[in-house]
């Protein structure tokens, strides 16, 4: 059996940018949940929050410790593991030339994951069968969010913070909404799902990625499988 422990982080912001949080948790090599730890970041950008629950999570680490990271961020999976190097050739510039985003950030976890043994792993967010790590995670960043307030196993929460019943789920034990015309024809909840062809943020504070499928909040553009966002 493999002796790598099993994690997961994700940050939250609430507007992107909006009040923000971070969240960790660590499990046994069976996945089976062991600490967690959740903090707020004040206002901020989702990408901020995701960022900061990855460095955190690698300090919670012992140096030299094998471990698999789980995470729903596309961004700060690829910032850490594709992009750094070139941003670091380019006098940390990308492509295009700009100044990197969140360099601090980058940089310190480039830093931590140097003296770490880490895997990553990609996990889509708000599923059904979703991982189940990511969505304890998922939680304690949201709940940071919108409480501004720090918890965790070491502040003495024992218990594991309890992922909300994700979207398709809610929606087959609620009765259906009748939606008017107008509201249709306004571009409301309920719209077609497309193909994303751009990358973006749903009004539920998560990115969305190219080809993601996506549908309209009201104004905006967000995940299908999200509930109606106000």
């Amino acid at each position: 059996m493999s002796d790598r422990i099993i994690a997961a982080c994700d940050g939250a912001a609430k507007g992107n940018p909006g009040p923000a949080g971070w969240g960790w948790v660590i499990a046994d090599a069976e996945g089976r949940p062991e600490r967690w730890e959740a903090g707020p970041l004040g206002r901020a950008t989702n990408n901020i929050g995701e960022l900061t629950a990855l460095q955190r999570l690698l300090e919670a680490l012992a140096p030299g410790t094998p471990v698999e990271v789980r995470m729903d961020s596309q961004y700060a999976m690829k910032a850490v593991t594709q992009w750094l190097p070139g941003w670091k050739r380019n006098g940390w510039k990308t492509s295009s030339g700009r100044p990197v985003a969140n360099r601090e950030l980058v940089e310190e976890i480039d830093r931590l994951l140097g003296e770490r043994d880490v895997t990553f792993r990609y996990v889509p967010a708000h599923r059904e069968d979703g991982d189940h790590l990511n969505a304890i995670a998922d939680q304690a960043a949201s709940d940071a969010a919108v409480r501004q307030e720090a918890a965790g196993t070491a502040l003495g929460n024992a218990d594991m913070p309890v992922p909300a019943a994700p979207a398709a789920a809610r929606s087959t034990s609620r009765p259906a909404k009748k939606r008017s015309a107008s509201a249709a024809s306004a571009g409301g909840r309920g719209s077609r799902a497309i193909k994303a062809k751009f990358q973006g943020n749903c009004p539920c504070g998560k990115p969305y990625a190219v080809g993601d499928m996506i549908t309209k909040h009201g104004a905006r553009w967000g995940h299908e499988a999200c509930p109606d966002t106000p």
